[in-house]
């Protein structure tokens, strides 16, 4: 049987094949090619709003041919697998689409810039809502200062949930993203985030049909998303660590 090759969304660019995530039944995150690892630390700026990331420690993967991630939410060697999971009954079960993200995202259409807004991907990192709601800005957006402003809000999506279209330029807007993987920490609620998944990583299920290959996506590790394998923000709900 010929195997389905994977949509890739629009804006975005397949890492090389080397690179690729595969989840594994009922265990974890299997990632090949060696990309970097490395925590991505959610920084306020000076009125307290979510503004950047700043680097964190790395991961040292350089002599392992692929390394596992834990996505059971219970290792004791996070962020990498430990064999917990085969310990206690946890929902592995993956339930997100494989639809293209953009087919079920609502539309906010602004005079410069259209909004693609998927809620189902949200990791709630709340870039978002730097310096206003970026649902607002998009509406009136017109000048440099404010099309920056959205893209820049829209950029620090980790999860992907929000993108945007260039009316001038004709095209999806998107950071130039490596690919990589970054785990995010969020001090500002006290919680430990999803894996930060950057640069058209293909992430291929359990059952072999590869997701969407997305510029940036984020992946439950805390077990408890509703969106498997997707963060969908349930970390924060219950201040997992």
């Amino acid at each position: 049987m010929q195997e389905k090759t994977p949509n890739i969304e629009l804006g975005s660019q397949a890492a090389p094949k080397t690179f690729y995530i595969k989840i594994t039944k009922n265990g974890p995150y299997m990632v090949y090619g060696n990309p970097s690892i490395n925590e991505m630390i959610i920084t306020p700026n000076e009125h307290g709003e979510n503004w950047t990331y700043r680097n964190g420690k790395s991961f040292g993967t350089e002599d392992e041919s692929c390394c596992a991630l834990c996505r059971c939410g219970a290792s004791t060697d996070k962020p990498f697998c430990a064999g917990v999971h085969e310990s206690f009954n946890w929902e592995s079960e993956e339930t997100a689409s494989f639809e293209p993200l953009l087919d079920n995202a609502d539309v906010l259409e602004g005079p410069e810039l259209v909004l693609f807004d998927n809620d189902t991907y949200c990791a709630f990192a709340r870039f978002c809502d730097a310096r206003g709601r970026v649902w607002d800005i998009v509406e009136r957006a017109q000048t440099p200062e404010e099309i920056e402003l959205v893209k820049r809000e829209v950029a620090h999506c980790s999860g992907g949930r929000l993108r945007v279209w260039d009316r001038r330029e004709q095209k999806m807007y998107e950071p130039d993203f490596e690919p990589s993987i970054s785990i995010i920490e969020d001090p500002g609620i006290r919680v430990s985030g999803p894996i930060w998944v950057r640069g058209g990583i293909r992430i291929e299920s359990a059952d072999g049909e590869s997701y969407e290959i997305r510029n940036r996506v984020t992946l439950c590790r805390c077990g408890a998303s509703h969106n498997k394998p997707f963060c969908d923000g349930t970390h924060a709900n219950f201040k997992w660590e």
